[in-house]
C-alpha cells in the first residue's frame, strides 16, 4: 500500500463533505438576511443588472459563472442552499462520486459569484479550487472511496500537492514582501489581539514573551517558506513536509477563528500522505480488507485521458498564478480565469498594531443628546469587554468578519452598514437575526448611532477579557425618518 492513495481519497474527501456541510449550512443560514432580496446586499441587484445589460445567455454565464443568472429569487437561493446541504451530507457519509462533487462545485461557484463583498474571502476560490479537482479524484458513478472501478489518480493527488504547495508558499511570501513585522519576527505579538476574531485562547497567546511570539514566526517561516518545497520530494520528506503543515493548521485553528480556511487546508494536506503511512492507524484485520479490496484495480482510458486533460489545462492555468508567485508585488487570494480553477493565495500580509471596534448603540428616547443608550451585541466579535470571546470555527459569521474591514483606518462606511443601521430601525426581524439576542428584540429602536474605540486585551489579572477606548463618532444619531440616514445611503460605498 505503499504507492496507493485509496486511504488518502477516502480521508480527502471526507474532510471536504465536512467543510461544503459547514459552507452550505452558511448559506442556508445567513444568505437571505445578507444578500436575499430584502437583504444587505441584494444579490438579485448585480445579477438582474447583468442580465439586463447582457442577457441571460452562454457569453453571460462565461462572464460571471452563476446559475443563479438565470433565476435570482429568494426561492431559488433557498432551495439551492438545501440541495447543496443534503449533497454535501451525502459527501461526508462517503457517498461520492463525480456528479455529486461536480453539482456541490457547480453549485457553490453560483453562491461566491452572486455573493460579492460577503463571499470575498480567500478560503472561497481555494474551496472551489480544491472542489474541482475533487471531481476527477472521485469515483465515476459507483459511490464510495473504495470503488473498485476507479483507483484515485496519482496525477490528481499530485494536483493537490501543487495546490498546496501554491497555498503555502504565496502564504509565506506575501508575509516576507508585507509588514516588516514578519522579517523582525514580531508580528505575533500583535496578531492575537488584531486577528478578524479572536477566541479565548488567543487572550493567553498574546500575553505570551516576545522571545516566544519570534519563535512562533520562525516556525511560521519554516511551515509556510521551506515545507512546500519537499511536497514533491522523496517520500519521507514529504510526509514529514505533510506532517509540519497539519499541525501548523491545528495550531492557527487553536488560537483563533478563521472560518473554514485552516480546515480546508488540512484536507489539501493530506494529498502529502500515501495508503503506506496511514494505512498504520489501521487495525490490521481492517488494514488486510483495504488491500484486498483495491488490489489490482486499474484505471479505464476514458478516465485517464481525462486526468490528463486536467493536468494540462490545470498547467496552462497555472501561469498566471505562477508569475505572480515571482513578482515583487504580488497579489494575494486572485483568481485568473472566471471559474476559479487556478488562484493565487495569501494571508496576513500585513499586521495591524490597534484594534478598532464598530459598536452600535440603540434608545428608544425621544432627544438623542441627552439618551440613554444600549449597545447591540454581535454574535462573535468583540462588543462588551466583559464577554468571552467566542469559538466558532469552522463556522463563520460573515457579518462579524466585514464589520472588523470597515472598522479598519480609512475605510469608509459601507453600504451595507447603513443598510444594517436602517432594517435595524425599521424592526426588520431578519435583520435582527444577524446580531446576538438582548438589545431591542421585541422592538426597534428610536435612534441608533455608531462608536469607533480601541480594544485592547486586559492585562493578566484585569477583569474582563478586553479594556477599550472611545476614539470617535462613527455614525451620528440616526432615526427612521432622518434626511441623514438618506444622505449615508447614497454616500455610501457598496463593499
Amino acid at each position: 500500500m505503499r504507492t496507493s492513495y485509496w486511504l488518502t481519497r477516502f480521508l480527502f474527501l471526507r474532510l471536504l463533505g465536512l467543510i461544503y456541510v459547514v459552507a452550505l449550512l452558511i448559506i442556508v443560514n445567513q444568505w437571505s438576511p445578507l444578500l436575499g432580496s430584502h437583504g444587505l446586499l441584494p444579490a438579485r441587484e448585480v445579477l438582474d443588472g447583468l442580465a439586463q445589460t447582457h442577457g441571460r445567455g452562454l457569453l453571460t454565464v462565461l462572464r460571471l459563472p452563476t446559475l443563479f443568472l438565470f433565476d435570482p429569487s429568494d426561492t431559488a437561493f433557498r432551495v439551492g442552499g438545501y440541495v447543496g446541504l443534503a449533497l454535501s451530507l451525502c459527501l461526508l457519509c462517503g457517498l461520492a462520486n463525480v456528479p455529486l462533487l461536480f453539482a456541490l462545485w457547480l453549485l457553490y461557484l453560483s453562491y461566491v459569484h452572486a455573493g460579492r463583498t460577503f463571499y470575498g474571502y480567500g478560503w472561497e476560490i481555494l474551496l472551489l479550487e480544491t472542489g474541482f479537482l475533487a471531481i476527477f479524484l472521485a469515483p465515476t458513478l459507483q459511490a464510495g472511496p473504495f470503488a473498485r472501478r476507479t483507483p484515485p489518480s496519482p496525477i490528481v493527488i499530485a494536483l493537490l500537492r501543487w495546490l498546496i504547495f501554491r497555498v503555502m508558499l504565496g502564504a509565506g511570501l506575501i508575509k516576507l514582501r508585507g509588514d516588516p513585522c514578519w522579517r523582525d519576527l514580531t508580528c505575533m505579538a500583535f496578531h492575537y489581539e488584531t486577528q478578524p476574531v479572536p477566541n479565548p485562547l488567543s487572550w493567553y497567546l498574546h500575553h505570551l514573551p516576545l522571545w516566544f511570539h519570534r519563535l512562533e514566526v520562525a516556525f511560521n517561516h519554516v511551515v509556510e517558506l521551506v515545507a512546500p518545497l519537499f511536497v514533491f520530494g522523496p517520500r519521507r520528506a514529504r510526509h514529514v513536509a505533510g506532517t509540519f503543515m497539519v499541525a501548523f493548521q491545528v495550531l492557527l485553528i487553536l488560537s483563533g477563528n478563521l472560518s473554514f480556511l485552516n480546515w480546508l487546508t488540512i484536507a489539501i494536506a493530506v494529498s502529502c500522505f500515501d495508503d503506506g503511512l496511514l494505512s498504520r492507524v489501521l487495525p490490521p484485520r481492517t488494514r488486510a480488507w483495504v488491500e484486498t479490496r483495491t488490489a489490482g484495480v486499474e484505471e479505464t482510458k476514458a478516465r485517464a485521458l481525462a486526468v490528463y486533460a486536467l493536468a494540462l489545462v490545470i498547467g496552462l492555468l497555472s501561469i498566471n498564478p505562477v508569475v505572480n508567485l515571482l513578482s515583487p508585488r504580488q497579489m494575494m487570494n486572485t483568481s485568473f480565469d472566471p471559474f476559479e480553477l487556478v488562484n493565487t493565495y495569501g494571508a496576513f500580509g500585513s499586521i495591524g498594531r490597534e484594534r478598532f471596534e464598530i459598536v452600535l448603540e440603540g434608545t428608544d428616547d425621544a432627544e438623542p443628546a441627552t439618551a440613554r443608550w444600549t449597545e447591540y451585541e454581535f454574535k462573535c466579535k468583540p462588543g462588551d469587554p466583559t464577554r468571552r470571546p467566542c469559538v466558532v470555527s469552522p463556522y463563520h459569521y460573515r457579518l462579524d468578519w466585514q464589520m472588523w474591514f470597515a472598522a479598519m483606518p480609512g475605510a469608509g462606511t459601507p453600504r451595507w452598514l447603513v443598510q444594517l443601521v436602517a432594517k435595524l430601525l425599521a424592526g426588520d426581524g431578519a435583520a435582527r437575526g444577524l446580531l446576538a439576542p438582548g438589545a431591542f428584540d421585541d422592538r426597534p429602536p428610536r435612534w441608533i448611532r455608531g462608536r469607533l474605540y480601541r480594544y485592547q486585551f486586559t492585562a493578566p489579572g484585569e477583569r474582563g477579557w478586553w479594556r477599550r477606548t472611545l476614539v470617535a463618532e462613527y455614525l451620528p444619531p440616526l432615526s427612521v425618518t432622518s434626511p441623514a440616514l438618506r444622505e449615508y445611503l447614497d454616500q455610501a460605498r457598496e463593499w
